[in-house]
């Protein structure tokens, strides 16, 4: 199969004569690296891709100043999925599932007794904002738009696309006030909704527009770029490790040879002996201590 669309990118778009605007994003390199340390089934790696396009998408479309989360988990074969995309569109995910995988593999099925939360942190005021989304629908997109009709109050279509290569999503949304063209939501949503996944996957924005609405005055705005990022640090290792006592950890050294903790999103490796733990606890006693005089 031959792609020749920009990857890696979200395009914003509008439509001039109608309260309509619009999000493409494409997902390729960023994708590959997501699963570059894992061996997904495909359907676990389908669900997974489709979450980190709507993650970009939504990031685009809410307006925040931080991170946006979302996390699927239940006590069925897909245990957890977490995607969070920065607002910048920093993004990183990964999935945990159990195998066999039942024959059902709709979402709500893999995930069983489960939830589908959004978290937002606004990075300067550290404030949280979480709402649960109702797994009503056939699919990831469904359950989506609905969320973003009941909190945002504005009409949402969402389509995805995802394979081992990509990952793509198209975002319509009906904005708040009045509209000549009466018509135009339910035209365009309709146009929408003929998009194929090969063309989700292959095309380029312009092309996916000019597919879809060559008819229609759509304004399409500089592509922005989608990345991978992990927050992963040592710093944030050592912290949890201080979770636990020296000598559990001092145990699990004699016992292992050293503590090893793997990012489970980047891949990156972080290992700890006996010399690493004797100066994480000292310090930790000291900045613990207030006797302890710096």
């Amino acid at each position: 199969m031959s792609y020749t669309r920009e990857h890696d990118t979200i395009h914003r778009f509008l439509f001039d004569k109608a309260n309509i605007r619009g999000e493409i994003a494409s997902l390729n390199q960023v994708w590959q690296t997501m699963q570059a340390n894992h061996n997904y089934p495909d359907v676990i790696q389908r669900y997974l891709g489709e979450v980190v396009a709507a993650s970009v998408l939504l990031s685009a479309t809410l307006k925040f100043e931080g991170s946006m989360t979302i996390q699927a988990s239940g006590d069925g074969a897909l245990t957890l999925m977490v995607v969070e995309c920065r607002n910048d569109f920093g993004v990183r995910g990964v999935a945990k599932y159990q195998e066999p995988l039942p024959s059902e593999t709709d979402l709500a099925s893999l995930l069983g007794d489960g939830t589908l939360m959004i978290t937002i942190e606004q990075a300067n005021t550290k404030d949280l904002y979480q709402g649960i989304v109702a797994l009503e629908g056939d699919s990831v997109a469904e359950f989506l738009e609905g969320y973003l009709v009941r909190s945002e109050q504005l009409d949402t279509r969402i389509f995805l696309a995802c394979d081992e290569h990509y990952a793509a999503g198209l975002l319509l949304q009906k904005l708040p006030g009045q509209n000549d063209d009466t018509d135009a939501w339910d035209r365009v949503t309709h146009l929408g909704s003929t998009i194929k996944t090969e063309e989700l996957l292959e095309l380029d924005a312009k092309d996916i527009l000019h597919r879809l609405y060559h008819e229609e005055d759509v304004r399409l705005f500089d592509a922005q770029s989608i990345y991978f990022k992990c927050t992963c640090s040592r710093e944030k290792v050592v912290n949890m490790l201080r979770s636990i006592s020296h000598q559990e950890a001092s145990d699990i050294i004699k016992e292992q040879g050293n503590i090893a903790v793997d990012c489970e999103f980047c891949g990156q490796e972080y290992r700890f002996d006996e010399i690493d733990l004797a100066g994480i606890y000292t310090e930790h006693a000291q900045h613990s201590d207030p006797s302890v005089k710096h």
